[in-house]
Parts: C-alpha cells; sequence; structure tokens
C-alpha cells in the first residue's frame, strides 16, 4: 500500500489554511448573574482582549430568550440591571474597543495590571463613572477625553509613563483621589490647581524639580505625596492648603525644612534629604505637627526652639549627625517617641539609648533639675517651678500639680522674665487666674480639665 493511500484521512493543505480564532466569550453563569447584580469580575483571567458579549451585555437579549426558555417571573431578562461595575485587572490587555460606550451605566472601571498603551475617545461617553484604575500599564499620555467624565472621584495612574498631563486635566471638577506616583512627570500643568475638591495627592516618584504655586489653591488637600523627585524646596504659597495634614516629601534634595504655616499641618516627613540644620523660623510655624520625621539628613543639632512644638509626639532623627541632646527636649509635654539610632551621641551612655524615649527623657529632665540645684525654685507655699525653663525658653510650666487654683507667688517667681510661654496642663482648674495681664502670644495648655480646651494668650508679667 502505498504512503498516499495511508494517508488519505490526512488534509493535506493544513498547513496551507488559516484557522478560525477561537471567539474569547465570558462563561453565560457570569453573564447572568451580571445583568441582576450590574457588577462583573472578570479580573486574572488571562484575557487579551475584552470578549464582545460583555461589551454587549446590556444590548443583546439573551441566549435563553433566542432559544425559547420560559423564565420565572424573577428572571425576567427585559428586567435587566445595568453595568455599573466591570473589573478586568490583571489581565493581558493590549487595547480597549470603542464598544466600551455600550456600557453607559459604569460607575467602577477597572483596568489596572494589563498592557494598555492608550484609551479609545469612547470613554469620554461614560458620564457616570466615578472610578477610573489605570495603573500599572504602559500609558504614554491621558487621553485628553478622560479630562471629560464629571462625575469622576478617583482617578489612579501609577506605574506608567506619563510624561506631561494635558491642561484639561482641571476639568475634573469632582475628583477627590489622585494618584500619578511612579511617572516620569516633570511638571504640573496649571489647570492642576483647578481640582479644588482633591483630597488625596500622590506624586511620588516622578522627575519634578518644583511645585507650582497653584497647589495653594487646593484648599481641601488633606494628604500631599511628594516623595522620591529632584525637589530643593517647596513654595511658600503651600501655606495656603489650609486643610493640608500629611505631607510627604521624602528622598529629594531639599538643604532646609520647608517653612510652612499651614494652620492644619500634623505629618511632616521629610527624610532622606540633605538638610544640615533646624532654624527657629521653620519650627516655630508648625503649629500643630505631631510626627516630624527628619532621619537620614545631616542635621548636626537641635535648638533650643525644639520646645515650641508643644503637640510633637513622635521625632525621628535617626541616622543624622546629632552629637548632643539639649535638655530641654525634655519639656515637650506630648513626646512619646524619640528615635536616635545612627547618631554620633556624646555624653549620653549607649545603655540609655537603648532603654527607650520615657528614660531618655527622664534623664535630660534630671540635668535641668541638677542644674538647677535642687531640682527647682522652691516658693513659699512648697510649690517648685522649673527656673532653668523660665531663664532659658522664657517657659513657665506649673504643670500636673493637681491644683484648683494657681498661686500668687508663681506669678511673682517669674516678674521680669519676659515668659512667653506658660502651661498649666495637668490640673484641676476651671478658670483662667483673675489677675491682670495684658496678652501676648502664650500657649496655655488645659487637657485635664473639666472642659479640654486650648487657648492662645499673650501674657507679659
Amino acid at each position: 500500500m502505498s504512503r498516499f493511500k495511508r494517508l488519505g484521512n490526512v488534509d493535506s493543505l493544513k498547513g496551507f489554511r488559516k484557522e478560525t480564532e477561537k471567539e474569547i466569550s465570558v462563561p453565560h453563569g457570569l453573564l447572568q448573574a451580571a445583568r441582576k447584580s450590574g457588577q462583573l469580575n472578570l479580573s486574572g483571567r488571562g484575557l487579551t482582549e475584552v470578549p464582545q458579549n460583555v461589551y454587549r451585555l446590556n444590548v443583546d437579549t439573551p441566549e435563553e430568550v433566542k432559544q425559547n426558555v420560559s423564565f420565572a417571573a424573577s428572571d425576567g431578562w427585559w428586567e435587566q440591571t445595568d453595568l455599573t461595575k466591570l473589573l478586568l485587572s490583571s489581565n493581558q490587555l493590549q487595547h480597549l474597543s470603542d464598544d466600551i460606550r455600550l456600557l453607559p451605566g459604569l460607575i467602577t472601571l477597572d483596568l489596572h495590571d494589563n498592557q494598555l498603551s492608550s484609551l479609545p475617545s469612547a470613554v469620554g461617553d461614560l458620564q457616570e463613572l466615578q472610578q477610573l484604575r489605570l495603573s500599572n500599564n504602559q500609558l504614554a499620555s491621558l487621553l485628553v477625553e478622560v479630562c471629560s467624565l464629571k462625575s469622576l472621584r478617583s482617578l489612579t495612574l501609577q506605574n506608567n509613563l506619563l510624561e506631561s498631563l494635558p491642561e484639561e486635566l482641571g476639568q475634573l471638577e469632582n475628583l477627590t483621589e489622585l494618584d500619578l506616583s511612579s511617572n516620569l512627570l516633570r511638571e504640573l500643568p496649571v489647570g492642576f490647581g483647578c481640582l479644588t475638591t482633591l483630597q488625596k495627592v500622590n506624586l511620588g516618584h516622578n522627575k519634578l524639580q518644583c511645585l507650582p504655586d497653584c497647589l495653594s489653591q487646593l484648599k481641601n488637600v488633606k494628604l500631599l505625596d511628594c516623595s522620591n523627585n529632584q525637589l530643593t524646596g517647596v513654595p511658600p504659597s503651600m501655606s495656603e492648603m489650609v486643610g493640608l495634614e500629611q505631607l510627604y516629601l521624602r528622598h529629594n534634595r531639599l538643604c532646609f525644612l520647608p517653612q510652612l504655616p499651614a494652620p492644619s499641618l500634623k505629618e511632616l516627613y521629610v527624610g532622606n534629604n540633605q538638610i544640615q540644620q533646624l532654624e527657629e523660623e521653620q519650627l516655630c510655624c508648625l503649629k500643630a505637627i505631631s510626627v516630624l520625621e527628619l532621619r537620614d539628613n545631616k542635621i548636626k543639632g537641635l535648638p533650643d526652639q525644639i520646645t515650641s512644638l508643644n503637640t510633637l509626639t513622635r521625632l525621628d532623627l535617626t541616622n543624622n549627625d546629632v552629637s548632643s541632646l539639649p535638655a530641654s527636649l525634655s519639656l515637650l509635654p506630648d513626646l512619646k517617641v524619640l528615635l536616635l539610632e545612627g547618631n554620633p551621641l556624646r555624653g549620653i551612655r549607649r545603655d540609655l539609648l537603648t532603654k527607650g524615649t520615657i528614660e531618655l527623657l527622664r534623664y535630660l529632665r534630671g540635668r535641668i533639675e541638677a542644674e538647677d540645684g535642687h531640682g527647682g525654685l522652691a516658693l513659699p507655699s512648697d510649690a517648685r517651678i522649673n527656673i532653668h525653663a523660665i531663664k532659658t525658653l522664657k517657659m513657665l510650666e506649673y504643670r500636673d500639680k493637681q491644683a484648683e487654683n494657681i498661686p500668687d507667688e508663681v506669678f511673682d517667681a517669674v516678674a521680669d522674665h519676659g515668659i512667653v510661654t506658660v502651661d498649666f496642663s495637668k490640673n484641676q482648674l476651671t478658670a483662667l487666674p483673675n489677675d491682670d495681664m495684658t496678652i501676648i502670644d502664650v500657649y496655655i495648655l488645659f487637657p485635664t480639665m473639666l472642659a479640654c480646651i486650648t487657648v492662645f494668650f499673650n501674657f507679659t508679667f
């Protein structure tokens, strides 16, 4: 038998025919559930394109109808819900079809972790969209039509290839969260300042050399992350960001601590810069600061004005050039964490540094008492006040006495010393002293009184 007869059932032209590509589709059960819930999760399915029956989910009638299958009343296809949430993350999508416009009810569109290098202009038709996730793709530019999505509240674009942003970005009038981290941005458009509803902005890991003055218009921003850029400073106008609570400036090229009298600023992170010294005016404007991170800089010492940070709870000085600590550091009333590892400190035993903040502050407080001789100035009523703080810091400290009133001799003892700060915390005061006083820049703390209040006054004795 010839070999041709033995191969009689073989298609001799198979290698020359173009095989029909298998159409990508979504399991019927998922589509049926999506029509009821309005949500479809296709994340992590290895998709190279979005199946056509996904785009046409709310356009075409279900297969059951075409096959004349009877429905229960609750399954009526005409009662289907518009798709509002489409999750396509962690696939291999390289493009999105213009047919995305067939899903105008989308509120959430998640495309993060794909291979998208562009978006179709039809995205601009999704006017109900509130959340658009595009992180971890290959986008070199932001589609202008995205900026027409008036309902958009959250836009995440981290880990793309963006070198610039369209001026139209400022049209996203309802945007509250914007993540542009890990891109190639060198500057921000002027229109950035029009995003007045923003509350959280991440600009980290870009190539920004400066920040525009238009940031001052972002009155509602609470968190601003500009870490890992090339900043040498920040514009003074940023102090007008009255809602700013957290500012991250790690891994930049700052030589000075920013002077930012932002009234709500509670956390400032400036680690891994080139700061060498702290100036009085830079510290005194941090009226509400709670966390101050200064690690991995070149700071050589702390000024006595560090005690003006009455609200400070955490101070990180890890890996600096600090050789000595002012004893007045122990007078910060709320300091709970003091990190000093990696500094060439002299005069403080190494084992003391390992015992924690409480022991270290107790040691520093002991140094003040040693300088005062017998631990303070004894008054006729046997109440002691810190004479060191009075002379060097212009601070009257009469705290933790559980006193119902302040003895007159306390005020007599500080006469002519030009006191600018008074601390009467942790007492049982129900009213201010009735003595006649002229008021100038005095900070009085009442955290344990019947009504917890903070008041700013000016006392001249």
